[in-house]
């Protein structure tokens, strides 16, 4: 029996308090030939509950996605193989339905899942010490900057303009509320000039942002960045999209970074529409007392047996607000462990045979280019810019590609407004075969 809590009077006492006569007219701005009519869906009156799940099951293998496609987007999230014991680990109860221990001493199996994360994100990305964990890559971001400005004690932040658009809106979002400056710096075409960024830092500066791989994947040097930073006395902070990179490339912490944050979504995580994923926060031990979240420890009890706890924990949930280095009281455990379980799985063969793939993919790719489409110059993890000659052409390969399964890129000026609309952002992972990239080529020449 359906559940109708108002009556035909209540009804009409709510629409004459509002001035209406009938219900419809509370839809009056959604478009007429967006209303279904009576009749108009073509359902029966009923169906058992096997008919239901047919029906269903039938509309819904019209929709095309990364698992029965040939699929090249990324820009921020990546689809990577998941293993199937990742999903059972993050399923048992155990873990399931564990939140922030605030009793450490009645959650050792989650801090301890939380301990090894901590140590295998520390080796990834070559830093000290690793929180557990940030909410995603952008609000990570910006506090790396709020942590810089506290650690340096100046206000001045620099973010280079190939960062990831959303992790710069987030960063200049969250800075725009405080004192000091925010500058984000343009690179040139496609964000290779780092002398720019260079050229932008003073004595004030807090902190340079940048990221490696960039927005557009390119990977360059950042040892005269870090020469520059020593010089003003200013934080190098590195950010990444795709924290696989550096079972293949040198880390961050390789590359003299003070902190390092970005997206752990490529650790056994799916893309999920956006979410929930994980973000990744490093930093030197030095700096350690001025991260934000929370450090899992791990120590002997007073009978000498190994007992884990929360070393460290400097978000206004568990301290006292003006004393917290973060507000933010959301990590993701859950991720954390999903990700713990996949690195371990996967030990450092694994994630570079992952990383190798990847790359290799992209430079089977981008060798095979017919001559009407350019990719970027210079040296490239998994991700690149095509360059067509205008967006009609573009949009015929896109539409040539779409017929034929393939997701070929995102339209560059759906994540960069500064972008022209003729740049495909292209992406490849370990999930792209070279039958999937002949016949990228084949819609490539189709739509010449």
């Amino acid at each position: 029996m359906r559940f109708l809590p108002h009556t035909d009077s209540d009804r009409t006492a709510m629409l004459e308090t509002m001035g209406l006569s009938h219900i419809d007219a509370l839809f009056a701005d959604i478009p007429d030939e967006f209303h279904l009519q009576r009749g108009q869906l073509d359902m029966a009156e009923a169906l058992s509950e096997a008919g239901i799940v047919r029906k269903f099951t039938k509309a819904s293998e019209k929709n095309r996605n990364a698992t029965n496609t040939r699929y090249f987007l990324g820009g921020g999230t990546y689809n990577h193989f998941v293993p199937a014991v990742v999903d059972y680990v993050v399923s048992r109860g155990e873990f399931l339905t564990a939140y922030t221990p605030y009793q450490p001493e009645i959650s050792q199996g989650t801090l301890q899942a939380l301990f090894e994360f901590q140590t295998m994100i520390s080796r990834l990305t070559g830093m000290d010490v690793s929180n557990a964990s940030m909410y995603e890559a952008g609000t990570a971001t910006a506090e790396a900057a709020l942590m810089a400005r506290r650690v340096s004690r100046k206000k001045r932040v620099v973010i280079a303009g190939s960062v990831n658009p959303r992790y710069r809106s987030v960063t200049t979002n969250y800075l725009s509320r405080l004192d000091g400056e925010c500058v984000e710096v343009d690179m040139g075409c496609f964000g290779t000039d780092l002398d720019r960024v260079i050229d932008a830092i003073d004595g004030q500066t807090a902190c340079v942002i940048v990221q490696y791989p960039d927005f557009y994947g390119s990977v360059y040097d950042l040892a005269p960045l870090r020469e520059a930073c020593d010089a003003n006395r200013c934080l190098m902070v590195v950010a990444f999209s795709d924290v696989s990179a550096f079972a293949l490339i040198e880390s961050p912490g390789a590359m003299g970074a003070d902190i390092a944050v970005g997206s752990g979504q490529s650790l056994g995580i799916p893309m999920a529409f956006g979410g929930p994923h994980l973000g990744l926060f490093t930093c030197k031990q030095k700096y350690l007392r001025q991260m934000p979240g929370r450090v899992c420890g791990l120590t002997k009890d007073a009978d000498g047996k190994r007992g884990f706890v929360l070393t460290l924990s400097t978000r206004e949930q568990h301290i006292r607000r003006e004393k917290a280095t973060s507000n933010i009281c959301t990590n993701q455990g859950l991720m954390c462990t999903a990700a713990a379980t996949y690195m371990t799985l996967m030990g450092d063969a694994g994630l570079a045979t992952v990383a190798r793939h990847s790359a290799v993919a992209l430079q089977s790719l981008v060798s095979q280019l017919p001559a009407h489409v350019t990719a970027i110059d210079g040296a490239h993890y998994n991700e690149t810019i095509l360059s067509f000659d205008d967006h009609v052409a573009r949009q015929r390969f896109l539409g040539a590609a779409q017929a034929n399964d393939i997701f070929a890129g995102i339209p560059l000026e759906q994540l960069d407004s500064s972008a022209e609309n003729r740049h495909l952002l292209v992406t490849t992972t370990e999930m792209i075969e070279e039958a999937d990239i002949n016949d990228y080529l084949v819609a490539l020449e189709v739509a010449k």
